[in-house]
């Protein structure tokens, strides 16, 4: 069994920053592919980006050149620096963990409980 914990959500302007943060307990992360998503309210759960066991990253469009995905296994952890942040970037953010690196949330066999993250225009 796999527990994610997410860390690093709050309330930031427009155009600043935040990093979150996934840490895994019980189990090592180093074979799973590692994910962020975001649900915003009233709308379904989405793919913001994904990482494999060797490091290949993929990202939706809208975030690319904004966010950046990052782990370190020696720390059980994931990471998502994200810049530049918009509005409709306000969301939880839940952290996955799947044994396929890929963007489908039925592929994740693992969640965190979510983190809030607020952009203020």
């Amino acid at each position: 069994q796999v527990q994610l914990v997410e860390s690093g959500g709050g309330l930031v302007q427009a155009g600043g920053s935040l990093r979150l943060s996934c840490a895994a307990s019980a189990r090592s992360l180093s074979s799973y592919a590692l994910g962020w998503f975001r649900q915003a309210p009233g709308k379904e759960r989405q793919f913001v980006a994904a990482i494999s066991w060797n490091f290949i990253t993929r990202y939706a469009d809208a975030v690319k050149d904004r966010f950046t995905i990052s782990r370190d296994n020696a720390a059980n952890s994931v990471y998502l620096q994200m810049n530049s942040l918009k509005p409709e970037d306000t969301a939880v953010y839940y952290c996955g963990a799947s044994t396929f690196f890929r963007s489908a949330i039925s592929d994740y066999n693992y969640w965190g409980q979510g983190t809030q993250v607020t952009v203020s225009s």
